[in-house]
């Protein structure tokens, strides 16, 4: 009997929710430009309008405050520029401050010349501490520009969540803008753009369960922009050119819609996570769990064995039959030490493995991938003895 196969690699991307699934079918008989006044263009127009609306309430944003994208690099790349406006006001960002275990579409700097780029260094759970900061920020010069943040909400590898109120605080105080790399965080946590503090946030489509070549950045308030990426033809109020592509948004308000929800029910994944590593210890009491101490996503168990290298270990499932991580999905096929696990000073020669569970994760699923690892280790330890 040949089993099914065991997904627990969402936070590379998540499976299309049903919702989406079904929003996709629908939009595909609304053909129309959504740019169009006639009557095909305004169905199409209000189905953005919806998707807008979706996402506006899972992050507690103003929808008029939301600028649509092809994905998170996108939104990323448009934010990270020295070059925004206040109103017809222009503000010039002359040093951006990176966190040091931020995922690579935030780490390559944008259009920052490398001379202006200054990473922010991470404590030994991964997280930028405020007065790290605070410290680093006070020897900003003001007269050459103002200072701009980019940070994660959690991270794409250890899933530790930064506290991100404190620093945006900390860059308001010292007159600058944070953006928040929300793509791993939506839909796992809850996210409230005016009361969180980022001025900013990027998120992604596809990490929810919508269509890959959808994102957005989202503001906290109406009056700072940054310059357009692609002006094109106007579209989204000018902040974003290019024909909008509705069925992906359909299927992300949808997406949208069903994480709300899911943030309203018990949080199933916090008794994965802990059913996870209590095994991982049972079966080899000198695991690493990189941030165990840390907040969390509780959807996400980062760790090494020292017997076995990360990348053995990941073939080994999917020869199983169990699809998991080494690393960033944008990195696959790249095989070296983890960035993320060097800025927090871990060593791990063995390289990590992620683990990232969804809606659809049972405790069945975490049970098969412990007898999983557990054969697995005593294949290895097998080879390991001497003949």
């Amino acid at each position: 009997m040949v089993m099914e196969r065991l997904y627990l690699d969402y936070n590379a991307t998540a499976p299309l929710t049903p919702g989406a699934r079904q929003a996709v079918l629908e939009s595909l008989d609304l053909f129309g430009n959504a740019s169009s006044v006639h009557s095909e263009g305004r169905a199409a127009y209000a189905l953005v309008q919806k998707a807008r609306y979706a996402l506006a309430a899972l992050v507690q944003a103003d929808s008029d405050n939301i600028v649509f994208t092809s994905g998170a690099t996108e939104a990323a790349a448009t934010l990270l520029t020295p070059h925004y406006t206040m109103g017809r006001k222009p503000l010039f960002m002359s040093r951006l401050y990176i966190g040091a275990t931020e995922h690579p579409a935030i780490a390559q700097g944008g259009f920052f010349a490398a001379a202006a780029q200054i990473k922010l260094p991470v404590d030994a759970n991964g997280q930028v501490l405020p007065e790290k900061l605070a410290a680093i920020l006070a020897g900003h010069d003001k007269k050459q520009g103002l200072p701009l943040v980019a940070v994660q909400y959690a991270n794409h590898e250890t899933g530790i969540i930064q506290p991100v109120a404190a620093l945006a605080e900390i860059t308001r105080q010292a007159g600058g803008l944070l953006v928040a790399d929300a793509v791993q965080a939506l839909g796992k946590m809850p996210l409230d753009i005016k009361g969180g503090g980022a001025d900013f946030l990027i998120v992604s489509a596809h990490k929810i369960g919508g269509l890959k070549g959808a994102g957005a950045y989202i503001a906290s308030g109406s009056l700072i922009r940054p310059r357009p990426l692609m002006a094109g033809g106007g579209q989204e109020k000018g902040l974003r050119g290019g024909t909008v592509p509705v069925q992906a948004l359909a299927a992300f308000g949808a997406a949208a819609t069903n994480a709300a929800e899911r943030l309203k029910q018990d949080d199933r994944s916090a008794a994965l996570q802990s059913a996870l590593e209590q095994g991982l210890k049972k079966l080899c009491p000198d695991c690493i769990i990189y941030g165990e101490k840390a907040a969390r996503l509780s959807n996400t168990t980062y760790f090494s064995l020292p017997s076995i290298k990360a990348e053995t270990l990941q073939i080994a499932f999917d020869l199983a039959g169990i699809a998991t991580s080494s690393g960033a999905a944008c990195s696959s096929g790249k095989v070296g030490a983890s960035p993320v696990l060097a800025a927090m000073g871990a060593r791990s020669e063995q390289g990590a493995l992620r683990v990232s569970t969804g809606p659809a994760t049972k405790p069945a699923d975490i049970a098969r991938f412990l007898q999983v690892l557990q054969k697995i280790l005593a294949r290895e330890a097998g080879r390991a003895a001497p003949q």
